[in-house]
């Protein structure tokens, strides 16, 4: 349900369901482990088709994976805990407008990635 809630699912019928069925755009759950020690808490291993994202939007993406799902009310708690970006995508990324060293210095944050966007 995660995966296709933050994917492609709705409970409406809208327009672009013709588009929205389609296998390409599905996120895919491909594993699911019990969290040892605790009882009904799970991990639930995510995978996104690229296709789903528009290529350079790091609020796309953002928004798409942990936008719409954290309201899901089929879920009593819901936690983002890794997130593997591939390579190919990372370098759509233009990075700001500034440049990073001017955001670093703005921010006093260096020797890690950083991460601004709105959802």
């Amino acid at each position: 349900a995660v995966a296709a809630e933050s994917s492609t699912g709705t409970w409406t019928t809208v327009w672009t369901d013709g588009l929205t069925s389609l296998d390409r755009y599905k996120g895919r759950c491909y594993n699911i482990e019990p969290v040892l020690g605790e009882e009904n808490q799970y991990i639930a291993y995510v995978a996104y088709p690229l296709d789903l994202f528009e290529e350079g939007s790091v609020t796309n993406m953002f928004t798409s994976i942990v936008g719409n799902v954290f309201g899901f009310k089929a879920l009593r708690a819901l936690r983002l805990e890794d997130l593997r970006i591939p390579p190919a995508y990372i370098k759509t990324f233009q990075g700001p407008p500034h440049g990073i060293q001017v955001e670093r210095d703005k921010l006093n944050k260096y020797g890690r990635p950083l991460l601004g966007c709105t959802i």
